[in-house]
Parts: structure tokens; C-alpha cells; sequence
């Protein structure tokens, strides 16, 4: 699951440069004492001074560079980029492959000898790649990388006080967008407000409820918690304790009105294009599609506020992270550190921006489970402490190891 969390208080810039995010996120990383030994193997794997003098003089070098489908475009322009700022080094070839952020670390860890030399990743996936030695320490210029970017992605990419990837871009939370010829700003500060307008003008307001992802908004903005062990593998969590059961309630009292409808994100843009839905809780990866549908009208902003015991609670974000990594096995880690330190440059998160606007398992199954009884409404016959003593006991299930 994500470790860190925030409060997104717009669409903004999604790079984690500092000069140039205007989307600020914080938190603290989390560290795996079980890990320590495993992440030896990959700190082994070159020291400062080899990964300086391979860098230097390259030769005939030849990379693979793995990142998500919807990149390929730009990532073979950065490589070619790269390769003609670099011709007076050697020769270098560098292959353009496939992965989804989502999964890399399932690739990588399959055959990791066999992986990519640089690979992107989400930040959720750091302690796992490190404690299986899968991810090369940042040691040309680590100093560098920490000043130009967020505090909080630089976290999102250290263990045990050590940098493990470069901080890539800071779009993986969400935020709320919405239609300005139907709500207002004043409309869309509150939960309540939101759906009485909705409703008034015969349209929906969506979001993935269902989704372990969202239903956390609503706990983390009354100040409970879900995050990693000091293992970094089991997860702790205390949305049984107070104010949990009453937030729980508040999920289903908000559900159950008219104008909410719980949907997947192809729903999610599904009711944007046919017209019925008119704000939507998600993250990048759909504004576009509420930009081109609702033009001049689209509009971003933090997310709403919810009713709790009578108080209004800001609904709050998970902050994330993609990072990218560089492999230990690579022939040529030098080389490859300099790659990933070049596609994530300012001028390269810069583009990334322009160019695609793009700024552990229990607890998944778990949250979701509980989100999914709630947009039912079918409450089992159990009272919302229990139902939220349930999904605490699924997600802090120990993980075998």
C-alpha cells in the first residue's frame, strides 16, 4: 500500500522538481530493519568511485529502459536526447520496453538479472525491490537529485537513509474536478453542498468507493491511519478506534443519496462524456478527458469536505509517487545512472508535464471489501464498529514472509 499521505489542494504541476511543482505533498518514510541484509547485495554492486569512472568512458554500451506504455513516445525522444548529449563517451544504444509503473516490481523480481537496466516504478514498491536487492543506491550526484526535488519524493525513494531511485513525478493522488456550469466554487467546497446541487440539476457526482484507494480519503481526514510497520511488509491500522465506526456511518449516509454513484474510472469517463456525471473524485489520468468534455467549464480544486457528527472533515489524499530505478545487475550501472538521472532532470519532468500532464496487498482486499458493503448499503446486520473491525482485522493480517 502507499506510505505517505497528503492533502492535494489542486490540479497543478506534477513534477516533483522543487522550482517548478506547484503541487506540494509531505510525509515520512518508512524503513525495513528485515531488509537491511538483502539491501547490501545491491549497495555491493558498485561503489561511488566505479559508478564515476564507468560513467566517464563508456565505450560500446547498450541499455534497456523500461517504462509505461503510454510513454514510449517520449521516453525514446529523452533516449535520443541522452545519446547525442553523450556521443563524445562511447557508443550507446538503449532499448525502449513496456512495463507498467503498476506491476514493474513484479517483473523486475521475477527474474531480476534479466530486468531492465532502468525501470520506472511506483513508490509503493521501493522496500520490496530493495529488500530483494533489485535496486542500485544512487551514488553519482545523490546530493543533487535530493535538492532539485520535493522533500516528499525524495522519502518516497530512500531506505535506511539511503537513495534508491530517482523521484520521477508526484500525480499518483487525486483531487477533485468538476463542471463550472453546473456547481460552483462555493458548491464544491463540502460533500453535502456538492450533492444537493448535483441532485437539483439531475446529475451524479462519482467516485471509486469500492476502491481502497478512495475509501481512505474519508479515515485519514479524521485523522486515522493506515500505513506500513516498521517491517515495511505488515500494515497497521486504527480505523477501529474512534471516530471510525461514525465515519463508517458517514460513507453510508453519503452513498445512499441520489446524486452519489460509486464507479470504476472507465464509468468514471463514461459519465463525463455522456453528460450524467458533472464532478468526479479521481486523479490525472482522467482530467483530460473532463478538460476536453467540459472546455472552458472544467475546473480542479482540494478535495471536499464530509459531514462528521455534525462537523465538517476534510476529506484528505494518499500522496504518491513514480520513481525510477536502476538495476545492479546491469553491465553497465554507471551508464544506466546517468540515464535515469538524465530522464528525470528539470527540463525532462518538464516535459513529461507538457507532454502527458502527468504530475501491501491485505490492506487492497481488505479497504475494498468494506467499500463495497457500503455502496450496497447491505450492512450484513452488523453495526458499523463491526464492519470496520473487520476490514482492520483483514488489513493488519500478518503477512507471511
Amino acid at each position: 500500500m502507499k506510505k505517505w499521505i497528503s492533502r492535494h489542494n489542486a490540479l497543478a504541476a506534477v513534477s516533483t522538481v522543487t522550482a517548478a511543482a506547484m503541487l506540494t505533498a509531505c510525509g515520512g518514510a518508512a524503513s525495513s530493519s528485515a531488509a537491511s541484509s538483502a539491501a547490501s547485495q545491491a549497495d555491493s554492486a558498485a561503489s561511488s568511485s566505479e559508478a564515476s569512472s564507468a560513467a566517464e568512458s563508456w565505450g560500446d554500451v547498450k541499455l534497456t529502459m523500461w517504462g509505461a506504455e503510454e510513454d514510449q513516445t517520449m521516453l525514446r525522444e529523452m533516449a535520443d536526447a541522452f545519446i547525442a548529449e553523450n556521443a563524445d563517451k562511447g557508443n550507446i544504444t538503449i532499448d525502449i520496453g513496456v512495463q507498467s509503473e503498476s506491476s514493474a516490481k513484479d517483473t523486475v523480481l521475477a527474474d531480476p538479472e534479466a530486468a531492465a537496466d532502468v525501470f520506472a516504478f511506483a513508490d509503493d514498491q521501493l522496500n520490496e525491490l530493495v529488500a530483494a536487492g533489485a535496486l542500485q543506491e544512487i551514488l553519482l550526484n545523490p546530493e543533487d537529485v535530493k535538492s532539485r526535488n520535493l522533500a516528499g519524493s525524495v522519502e518516497a525513494a530512500t531506505m535506511n537513509d539511503k537513495l534508491y531511485a530517482y523521484p520521477m513525478t508526484a500525480d499518483n493522488g487525486y483531487f477533485l474536478y468538476y463542471d463550472k456550469s453546473v456547481l460552483s466554487e462555493d458548491d464544491v467546497k463540502s460533500m453535502d453542498a456538492l450533492l444537493a446541487k448535483a441532485d437539483a440539476s439531475g446529475k451524479k457526482f462519482m467516485m471509486s468507493l469500492n476502491d481502497a484507494w478512495y475509501i481512505y480519503s474519508f479515515y485519514a481526514g479524521a485523522g486515522l491511519k493506515a500505513t506500513l510497520a516498521d517491517d515495511g511488509i505488515n500494515t497497521v491500522c486504527n480505523w477501529n478506534e474512534a471516530p471510525g465506526a461514525d465515519v463508517t456511518q458517514a460513507i453510508l449516509d453519503m452513498s445512499a443519496q441520489s446524486a452519489f454513484k460509486s464507479g470504476a474510472d472507465a464509468d468514471i469517463v463514461s459519465g463525463i462524456k455522456d453528460g450524467s456525471c458533472c464532478a468526479a473524485i479521481s486523479g490525472t489520468w482522467n482530467a483530460k478527458t473532463a478538460q476536453d468534455t467540459w472546455g472552458d467549464n472544467y475546473a480542479a480544486t482540494k478535495l471536499p469536505t464530509y459531514t462528521l457528527n455534525g462537523e465538517q472533515v476534510q476529506m484528505a489524499s494518499f500522496s504518491g509517487y513514480k520513481l525510477v530505478g536502476v538495476n545492479p545487475h546491469s553491465a553497465n550501472v554507471g551508464v544506466a545512472m546517468m540515464l535515469a538521472d538524465y530522464i528525470t532532470n528539470e527540463d525532462n519532468q518538464a516535459k513529461r508535464f507538457n507532454d502527458r500532464q502527468l504530475g501491501p496487498s491485505n490492506y487492497w482486499s481488505s479497504a475494498a471489501s468494506l467499500g463495497e458493503i457500503l455502496v450496497s448499503g447491505d450492512t450484513q446486520g452488523k453495526t458499523t464498529q463491526q464492519l470496520v473491525d473487520d476490514a482492520v482485522a483483514g488489513i493488519t493480517a500478518p503477512v507471511a514472509q
